[in-house]
């Protein structure tokens, strides 16, 4: 099926050569006018293909694109953003820093690269590329992922300012804050870290990873009530199976007894696993 964008820019091409017949002092301008159409084609090509098109056709896409056009850095840009998009990490941080040398390179071309290198588990070479970015360069992706290298560190209190500081930098601060909260959960601030999912919720309420780990935190707490939060019969079910499993780790085994149950009989479909950690519950309750 032709695009749309795609068949004006060829209608456009068309006349541009119609025109250029009727003489020839046209020529250099039908040939500017030409050149700027499929510059407006290509730019919207590449964005269809970095959002609504097939990851794997937007990596080949831009890498055969990079090959015929090996100086135009938004095309290597391109590449590196449709590589993370298709979970190839490592390839995009290949990518970025080919970028980085490519004359017009930015301090956000930086930021992506260390993007990169964090998703592949390079923390260290993710750190260094931070180091080299300008201390003016503040901006909201920037300090989220030194919040993250500082949490790979352990080094809390610089890791709280640098998500602090992303929080400020950001319109939609739901999944900074969420990374917050995990953050203070697993250094055993059950209490920060609840807060942290709650006002993360008011951002993205429909977020379920945001919902199970504000119950991980209320459960840490021994809270195994489900707080009140937007949720569907499906994922109370989900939430419930969560504060079971947490209180049966901590010894309150007669409670996550009741919540599994509570969990089988919410699930608006058969909840397989919460079934099976029942009956091994029930099962061990009759052994011993």
């Amino acid at each position: 099926m032709r695009h749309p964008i795609l068949s004006t820019a060829l209608a456009g091409a068309a006349l541009l050569f119609a025109l250029a017949g009727c003489g020839g002092r046209q020529d250099a301008e039908a040939a500017r006018a030409l050149k700027s159409v499929n510059a407006v084609d290509e730019t919207n090509l590449s964005d269809i293909m970095l959002t609504v098109g097939d990851p794997q056709e937007a990596v080949n896409y831009f890498t055969r694109t990079a090959a015929e056009n090996p100086g135009r850095i938004d095309i290597q840009r391109g590449l590196a953003k449709s590589l993370i998009r298709n979970g190839q990490p490592a390839e995009a941080a290949k990518a970025w820093a080919k970028v980085i040398t490519m004359p017009g390179a930015t301090p956000d071309d930086k930021v992506g690269l260390a993007d990169a290198q964090i998703r592949s588990n390079d923390w260290a070479g993710a750190k260094a590329t931070l180091n080299t970015i300008p201390p003016t360069h503040e901006t909201y992706e920037r300090y989220k992922l030194e919040a993250m290298v500082a949490d790979s560190e352990k080094n809390w209190a610089k890791a709280d300012s640098f998500y602090d500081t992303a929080v400020g930098l950001t319109t939609r601060p739901g999944g900074v804050l969420n990374n917050w909260g995990f953050s203070k959960l697993t250094r055993g601030d059950a209490k920060g870290a609840e807060k942290l999912f709650a006002e993360a919720l008011t951002y993205e309420p429909s977020s379920f990873t945001t919902k199970n780990n504000l119950v991980l935190a209320r459960a840490a707490q021994r809270k195994y009530d489900l707080p009140v939060i937007e949720m569907s019969q499906s994922e109370r079910a989900r939430l419930l199976y969560t504060a079971a499993l947490s209180a049966v780790k901590q010894g309150d085994v007669t409670i996550g007894k009741g919540l599994l149950q509570d969990a089988v009989d919410t699930s608006p479909t058969y909840f397989e696993e919460a079934a099976r950690a029942l009956e091994a519950l029930d099962s061990g309750s009759k052994k011993s």
